[in-house]
């Protein structure tokens, strides 16, 4: 029987997703140029109407595909590793340019540094008071995180809905605050 699945793997049906959302994007790509260029902003907003409409349909699928048989326990644990490995792709990323910054802040001299006379920061570089505006975002994050901890515990081990949207209106109105003082 060519039909009948003799593995624990879930194959992806054809997905005309990827499609639409390159094209709009593309859409997108050329409207910010013409819009730059003294054209309407219309052809950008259509692509981002485009890949808005794209995000949405695509991962209203991966929802479907979620709630439905497909997902075995192999591949829950095949998309538990990968995400595994994504956290610590980004921890790698992150220590990298933590490393550079305090070799280059602790040790400005070396052979292949362009800074003169081992001054940290290079002269010319007018440095911000981190004891302000972002310890100040950085809290906000802590919180917002937390806040979205407090909904996923209140929804996973509690099932209680009223706590899940307080926690997550929490976390997005703390959201809007860092936005807010980024801007």
């Amino acid at each position: 029987m060519a039909h009948e699945k003799n593995h624990d793997y879930h194959i992806l049906t054809p997905s005309i997703w990827p499609f639409i959302g390159a094209a709009s994007a593309f859409v997108m790509l050329v409207g910010a140029v013409l819009w730059m260029h003294g054209s309407g902003p219309y052809a950008f907003l259509v692509g981002a109407a485009g890949v808005a409409y794209t995000m949405f349909a695509w991962w209203s699928d991966v929802v479907a595909e979620g709630n439905g048989i497909d997902h075995t326990p192999v591949v829950r644990m095949s998309l538990r590793y990968g995400f595994i490995l994504f956290i610590m792709s980004e921890i790698m990323f992150f220590l990298a340019w933590f490393w550079t910054f305090f070799k280059h802040a602790l040790y400005p001299m070396g052979p292949q540094s362009p800074l003169v006379d081992g001054v940290w920061p290079p002269a010319g570089i007018e440095t911000f008071d981190p004891w302000h505006l972002p310890l100040i975002n950085t809290l906000i994050l802590l919180c917002s995180g937390a806040a979205a901890t407090w909904a996923h515990h209140a929804l996973v081990h509690e099932d209680n809905r009223e706590d899940v949207k307080w926690g997550l209106i929490l976390a997005i109105a703390l959201g809007v605050l860092f936005t807010l003082f980024q801007a």
